[in-house]
C-alpha cells in the first residue's frame, strides 16, 4: 500500500506541476511556425500541417508557393496555372486539418496560400452581414463582428482556423437550434475563382448566393472546386450567454443526449468513460443586461512551458512502454479534477473564476486560442502540440453519429469499459470525449441528419510500429462508430480508415461531383487524397506493416490482414460486425 501511495503521489506531482504552470498567465509564447517551407525563394517547397504529421507520416512537395494579396492577383494565378494544366492546392496560415487536403499532386504542383487574403471587406450593420477574405481567422471574424455589435452565433472552439479552412472542412460548433452549428450554413454569398477555358481567360469568378444550388457544393468543398475569394456571412445581434458545467454519473448518458441538446442552445458534453463521469455544459442565451463579463480561455489552448510539455510527454511514453495502465488512470483522474476545478478556463471577469454561472458576451465565450497570441519567446512556451518541442503527439477522431443511433453507440462503449475498465484512461489525459451537437445541412457534403459529434484525442507513438496501450479498444470504438453506426467523419480530422466508403453516406454526393466536374473538369484542384475520399480513386487504405496501428487499414475478413506480416484480424469482443487489425505484440 505505501508503494501505491508513493506512485500516486508521483503522478499527482507531475500533473499538478503541469496544470499549475498552465493556469498561470503567460505573456510569452512562440506561435506555430509556417508549415510551408521553400528552399529557394518561393520554389522547391514542402508542406505539412501544424502537427507536422499527416496520417501516413509523409511530407508533401510542391514546385512553388504563391501569396496573392487580392482577388485580381488570385485570378491571374489560377488562369496561368490552368493554361499550363498545373495542379494547385489552397493552403491556410494555420493548417489544422489532419488529412492530406493541402497536398498538390506531382513535383510541379502549385500551393496558393491565403496568408495575405486576410481582410474584412465590408460590415453591413443594418443587414447584419460581414464579408471577408478566405484567410481571415475565426478570431478576426469574431472580433470584427463584435466591434459592430454583431455575432456569428455558433463556431468551432479553436479560433486559429481560417474562413477558407472552416468552409473547406465543414467545421462547426455545438447546437441543435436555429440553422445549426455548421459555420457554412450562415454563408449567404460566396465568390470562388475556378479554372476556365481559353474563351474566359482560363479563370472564372463565380458569385454564388442563397438559392443557387451550386452554393450547396461550394460551402463545404474540400478545396476541390477552386479558390474562395470572398465570403459573406449572415450574423445576429451580439448577445450574452450563461455557462454552467455540471458533473454527473454517466449511467443515463444515452437517455440524455437528445433531450439535453433540445433544452440548451449551446449544450455539449465532456465524457470520461473510465471514470463513469459526464460533464454537462448548460449554456444558453440570456438578456444582454445580465451582469457579467466572462471570458473563456480554454486551458488546452494556452501557452504552455515547453519543459513541462516534455515532462508530460516523457511520463506518458514511459507508461506506454511499461504497460502502466494504472498510472494513466491516476493521471487521467487528476487531470479531470484539475480541469473541473479550474472551470476549464472560464473566468467571471477575464481574470478569476468565482463560481457559476459564468455570464458574458458571445464573442468572449465562443472560441479561444491564446497560444497563438504572443510574440516569439524562443520556444520557452508554445502551443501544446507544436512539433518543434517535445509535446503532445496524438491521433484525433471526429465522427458524427445520428441522434437516432447514438444511444446504442454510447451503450456499446460503456460495455467495452465494463470489459476493460482501464482501457480509456489514456483518452482522459486528453480531456475525454468531447461531444458536440451538429445538424442536418443543405451542403452536399455537410451533415446528413441531426447528430452528435464525438471528438476523441489519444496518444500516438513516435514509432509507427509501436502498439498503444489498449490499442484494440480504441480501434474497436472507431470502427464501430464508422461502420456499425454509419458515422460521418469530420473532413478535417481522422485517420484513413474513417473515410473508407464515407462518400456513399452522402445522399447528394453525385450532385457535388457534378459541380466539381463543371467547375474544374481537369481536376487541377484535386489530389490523390481527395479523389480517394470522394470515391473517384481506390487506395484510401494502405496495406503495409504497421497500417493498422496508424489507422491506415481496416479489415472485414481474416484474409484482408493475413498477408501483412505481424497482423491478424480479430472479431470485436462485443460486436460481430466490428473487426480490428491488431499487431501480435499487443
Amino acid at each position: 500500500m505505501p508503494k501505491m501511495h508513493s506512485q500516486k503521489g508521483f503522478h499527482r506531482q507531475i500533473v499538478l506541476t503541469y496544470w499549475t504552470f498552465l493556469t498561470i498567465y503567460l505573456v510569452g509564447c512562440t506561435p506555430p511556425e509556417d508549415h510551408i517551407k521553400c528552399s529557394t525563394g518561393n520554389t522547391n517547397c514542402t508542406i505539412t500541417n501544424t502537427y507536422a504529421t499527416f496520417p501516413d507520416r509523409s511530407i508533401c512537395h510542391a514546385a512553388e508557393t504563391v501569396y496573392p494579396k487580392s482577388e485580381q492577383e488570385l485570378i491571374s494565378i489560377v488562369a496561368n496555372a490552368t493554361s499550363l494544366q498545373r495542379k494547385m492546392k489552397v493552403a491556410t496560415t494555420t493548417s489544422h486539418s489532419i488529412p492530406k487536403l493541402v497536398c498538390p499532386d506531382g513535383e510541379n504542383g502549385l500551393i496558393i496560400s491565403t496568408k495575405y487574403l486576410n481582410k474584412t471587406i465590408n460590415i453591413d450593420k443594418s443587414a447584419m452581414t460581414i464579408t471577408v477574405e478566405p484567410g481571415v481567422t475565426l478570431r478576426q471574424l469574431i472580433n470584427a463582428s463584435a466591434a459592430a455589435g454583431l455575432s456569428l452565433p455558433y463556431t468551432p472552439y479553436w479560433w486559429g482556423l481560417t474562413v477558407g479552412g472552416i468552409l473547406g472542412t465543414g467545421a462547426h460548433g455545438s447546437t441543435l437550434w436555429g440553422l445549426g452549428s455548421g459555420v457554412h450554413d450562415y454563408v449567404i454569398q460566396l465568390r470562388i475563382v475556378t479554372p476556365a477555358g481559353p474563351d474566359d481567360g482560363y479563370a472564372k469568378v463565380r458569385t454564388l448566393e442563397i438559392g443557387d444550388p451550386d452554393l450547396n457544393a461550394a460551402k463545404v468543398s474540400l478545396g476541390v472546386l477552386g479558390v474562395i475569394s470572398q465570403v459573406t456571412f449572415q450574423l445576429q445581434p451580439l448577445f450574452k450567454r450563461s455557462i454552467t458545467y455540471v458533473q454527473m454519473n454517466d449511467s443515463d448518458l444515452g437517455d440524455q443526449v437528445e433531450t439535453f441538446g433540445r433544452q440548451h442552445e449551446f449544450a455539449d458534453f465532456t465524457w470520461y468513460p473510465s471514470q463513469h463521469k459526464i460533464v454537462y455544459r448548460i449554456d444558453d442565451r440570456v438578456p444582454s443586461n445580465t451582469t457579467g463579463n466572462g471570458l473563456y480561455d480554454l486551458m488546452g489552448f494556452r501557452s504552455t512551458p515547453s519543459l513541462f510539455l516534455a515532462i508530460i510527454r516523457t511520463a506518458e511514453e514511459t507508461q506506454e512502454s511499461i504497460g502502466d495502465a494504472v498510472g494513466k488512470c491516476i493521471n487521467g483522474a487528476i487531470t479531470t479534477s484539475l480541469l473541473t476545478n479550474a472551470a476549464y478556463g472560464l473566468t467571471n471577469d477575464g481574470r478569476m473564476f468565482k463560481g457559476y454561472p459564468v455570464v458574458g458576451y458571445n464573442n468572449r465565450l465562443q472560441s479561444s486560442g491564446t497560444c497563438l497570441d504572443s510574440p516569439q519567446d524562443g520556444l520557452i512556451t508554445a502551443c501544446p502540440w507544436d512539433p518543434r518541442v517535445k509535446g503532445l503527439y496524438y491521433f484525433q477522431n471526429g465522427i458524427s453519429i445520428s441522434l437516432s443511433k447514438v444511444k446504442d453507440f454510447i451503450q456499446d462503449v460503456q460495455k467495452l469499459v465494463t470489459l476493460e475498465p482501464k482501457a480509456l484512461c489514456g483518452v482522459e489525459l486528453y480531456d475525454g470525449f468531447l461531444m458536440r451537437y451538429v445538424t442536418a445541412s443543405s451542403a452536399y457534403l455537410g451533415k446528413q441528419e441531426d447528430a452528435l459529434d464525438f471528438d476523441i484525442t489519444y496518444y500516438r507513438s513516435k514509432d509507427p510500429l509501436a502498439p498503444r496501450l489498449y490499442e484494440d479498444i480504441l480501434e474497436e470504438i472507431e470502427q464501430m462508430a464508422v461502420f456499425k453506426y454509419g458515422g460521418l467523419p469530420h473532413w478535417g480530422k481522422n485517420r484513413n480508415l474513417a473515410f473508407s466508403g464515407a462518400i456513399n453516406k452522402y445522399q447528394n454526393a453525385t450532385e457535388f461531383l457534378k459541380v466539381k466536374q463543371l467547375y474544374d473538369p481537369l481536376g487541377l484542384f484535386s489530389n490523390e487524397w481527395t479523389d480517394q475520399i470522394l470515391g473517384l480513386k481506390d487506395g484510401i487504405t494502405i496495406l503495409k506493416d504497421g497500417c493498422a496501428l496508424e489507422g491506415l487499414c481496416v479489415c472485414s475478413q481474416d484474409s484482408h490482414c493475413a498477408p501483412q506480416k505481424g497482423y491478424f484480424c480479430r472479431p470485436g469482443k462485443v460486436y460481430n460486425d466490428a473487426r480490428v487489425c491488431i499487431h501480435l505484440s499487443s
